[in-house]
């Protein structure tokens, strides 16, 4: 991995219209960024994404390294579960570490020790977020720090170049994540505005082979907002395309609905990115309507709250009925958790409040989400996506194995 050139700091003090160009690096060595679909059955696609850093077997799921970290994972524990990418996220590194400080060290892969392909997010959900610490304008977003309270500003140009300090293999587009609910006018608007930002996005992208640039549908639930910003992103140009704006709170029904209005429309030679959906009902759904990528920080999350994904359910370690269980949590599961430890062990563990615990089911669920997303990509080559998902919903409605007698 070549190292990048050091970076000058920019602050919102320094200049508040600051842009800051990021140094070129030398990746003339480095495949075309490329997606290959493969095969497909019903709507469902089995591809490859080709990058600088590495392939993605799609459909994927993308563990979420909001600090350069998968939560209490090694990184090379998570590229044995099959992962093939992670995520970092923007908005976190931009105020801690600092992105220059990364693109000094080397990038976000050199620093967390990642082989593979990165996907940066922009930063503008999180800000977003900040509904009571940030002033959002046509320009960008002025924004206090959740750490510190310090102020920062993002732009489109500004999420850009932070993204290229970290090396990202996938950046993506600036833009406003529109709440839920709002109303017609309202999502129009938010809308409207993270198509501009996405143009500025692509003009402040810097090309290098094998890294690319993503484009973000919005328009809440609204299917007509949702084809006018297809429109205009397709107008643009990207590398890939993104549906946000959904897992904000809409029924189950609701994002069905729009992912269906907007899979359709997308260029049909460029990956899909369904952002923040995570529960394995979901991502299967979602799969079966064209998506081929997929993050959220639900299998890590959980695994740190004594939940535990398998093949028959979701498991509360907490729960007493484990404690003199001598079983596996899944007998299907070949994952360490599952191998060399029992549910009462488990459940010990959570009780006592010991650090392994959250190790060990977060590794379990990172396990099943891959095996889930191997699964899929096999159905898929072989023409019998429909049964294979009919067995998995089976599966997931019998609920957990009953307790010991």
């Amino acid at each position: 991995m070549i190292q990048p050139p050091a970076a000058k700091a920019l602050s919102l003090e320094d200049d508040p219209a600051a842009v800051y160009h990021p140094p070129m690096t030398d990746t003339a060595a480095a495949p075309p960024f490329r997606y290959t679909r493969l095969a497909t059955d019903g709507a469902a696609r089995l591809g490859r994404v080709e990058t600088a850093h590495g392939p993605i077997d799609t459909p994927a799921f993308m563990p979420v390294g909001t600090a350069g970290t998968v939560k209490a994972m090694r990184p090379e524990q998570v590229a044995e579960t099959g992962a093939q990418i992670v995520l970092g996220n923007t908005y976190h590194l931009m105020l801690r570490p600092g992105a220059e400080r990364i693109a000094r060290l080397g990038g976000l892969r050199r620093f967390m020790n990642w082989p593979g392909p990165v996907l940066t997010d922009s930063g503008g959900f999180q800000v977003m977020s900040l509904s009571t610490l940030r002033k959002l304008d046509e320009d960008g977003v002025t924004f206090q720090s959740h750490i510190d309270g310090s102020r920062h500003r993002l732009t489109p140009e500004r999420s850009i170049a932070i993204q290229h300090l970290l090396g990202a293999t996938i950046t993506m587009a600036f833009d406003e994540c529109t709440p839920y609910p709002a109303a017609h006018d309202q999502a129009a608007a938010s809308m409207r505005l993270s198509m501009r930002w996405a143009e500025r996005s692509r003009a402040a992208f810097v090309e290098r082979p094998g890294q690319a640039l993503f484009g973000i549908v919005q328009g809440g639930v609204y299917a007509d907002l949702r084809r006018e910003s297809v429109a205009a992103l397709t107008a643009i140009g990207f590398d890939g395309y993104a549906v946000g704006g959904l897992a904000v709170g809409e029924p189950h029904d609701e994002m069905l609905r729009v992912l269906e209005s907007v899979t359709p429309l997308l260029p049909d030679d460029r990956p899909r990115y369904l952002m923040g959906v995570g529960r394995p009902q979901d991502i299967i759904a979602a799969v079966a309507r064209g998506v081929d990528l997929f993050d959220c920080v639900m299998p890590t999350r959980s695994g740190r709250t004594a939940q535990a994904f398998t093949r028959r359910g979701t498991v509360n370690l907490r729960n007493a009925r484990h404690a003199d269980d001598p079983r596996p949590l899944d007998d299907t599961c070949g994952c360490p958790c599952c191998r060399d430890y029992s549910r009462a062990y488990l459940h010990h563990l959570v009780r006592a409040g010991e650090m392994l615990g959250p190790m060990l089911l977060t590794a379990h669920n990172l396990q099943h989400y891959q095996d889930l997303m191997a699964g899929l990509r096999a159905a898929i080559a072989e023409g019998r996506f429909a049964a294979h998902v009919d067995a998995l919903r089976a599966g997931y409605d019998a609920g957990d194995i009953p307790p010991m007698a």
